[in-house]
């Protein structure tokens, strides 16, 4: 597992309701990026659950269930944007951001978590989501993003390296699933 960082200068704090009432980002014809709701559950489980099956990226053993994914949107949306990317009303990939450490000092960092469906790998959706997800969290006041990467990943790896973020540390053998 690694850290990688990715250090911006924040603006002024903007009052997150304000944000949720104008947050519709269109890119390209026909996808946009809206802020995720409870009842987009299903979909995001759906897009999830091969990551909890199949690998080791996220360190989750077993698969929520509907009604915990759709508290967890609801929570997550409490303080920070929980954000999903459409393209002709099929969601493809979603993103969030989430508290880093609940220690005051650490008030202006948050982890950035992107899930991408399998159909949709390759095709920029993570970019775009990161953008979207950067640039709002930036408006906020936040100043550094976070990402906690399990190894081997290498789509996570260059999303990230792409988008500047450096690796900041490293665990080696921090987490154990599927024999790994």
């Amino acid at each position: 597992m690694v850290y990688f960082d990715h250090g911006l200068k924040g603006s002024l704090r903007v009052f997150f309701g304000i944000i949720v009432k104008i947050m519709r980002i269109e890119y390209g014809v026909n996808m946009n990026i809206r802020l995720a709701r409870p009842s987009d559950a299903t979909t995001l489980l759906a897009i999830y659950t091969p990551y909890v099956e199949n690998t080791a990226i996220t360190f989750e053993y077993e698969v929520p269930t509907i009604e915990d994914f759709a508290n967890r949107i609801e929570k997550t949306l409490e303080k920070y944007p929980y954000l999903v990317a459409e393209e002709d009303g099929l969601i493809l990939g979603y993103a969030y951001a989430s508290t880093y450490y609940a220690r005051a000092a650490y008030d202006w960092a948050v982890e950035l978590s992107v899930y991408v469906s399998q159909d949709a790998r390759g095709k920029g959706v993570g970019s775009k989501l990161y953008d979207a997800l950067e640039d709002l969290l930036n408006q906020m006041g936040y100043m550094h993003f976070l990402a906690c990467i399990s190894l081997p990943n290498e789509a996570s790896l260059a999303l990230h390296r792409k988008r500047g973020y450096q690796q900041v540390a490293h665990f080696p053998k921090i987490g154990y699933k599927l024999e790994r």
